[in-house]
């Protein structure tokens, strides 16, 4: 059996570290939130919106260095200087998912398509059918 020595946590991050991320981020009380990882690395991570307020960003720090997370784990962002790490976040909370937006634009014209060219027709021809089954249908009742 080898034993490994044990790595000293970390800590809890300094006010000076907190209000840089704070301030970058520009976020109010109770839209973030600090925590350790598994090892006793301190980190502060960005909630969603209530009720689910699931994690959108995560800074953590690791021997010195900060690293930037999205809320599924992906590294974003890693640097020694944790303010060009939350300019990063910042520029992270901006990105508008364009491909998203495409695909609902698209979707939106192809349900438009589909309702002018396949229902209109079959409405108008129903139209058209029951205007002259309309009296053969009077004269049975």
């Amino acid at each position: 059996m080898i034993a490994f020595a044990q790595r000293p946590a970390s800590g809890a991050w300094s006010e000076a570290e907190l209000n840089i991320v704070v301030a970058a981020l520009n976020l109010p009380d109770g839209d973030w939130e600090t925590g350790t990882t598994e090892c006793g690395d301190a980190q502060p991570y960005l909630l969603g919106p209530r009720p689910e307020q699931a994690c959108e960003l995560c800074v953590s720090r690791i021997d010195g260095r900060y690293i930037l997370e999205d809320g599924a784990g992906r590294l974003l962002f890693d640097h020694e200087n944790l303010a060009l790490v939350a300019q990063q976040a910042r520029g992270a909370l901006r990105r508008t998912n364009w491909w998203l937006v495409a695909r609902v634009v698209v979707l939106w014209c192809t349900i438009r398509h589909v309702i002018h060219d396949k229902i209109e027709p079959l409405l108008t021809e129903s139209e058209e059918l029951l205007v002259h089954l309309t009296p053969q249908l009077v004269a049975f009742a």
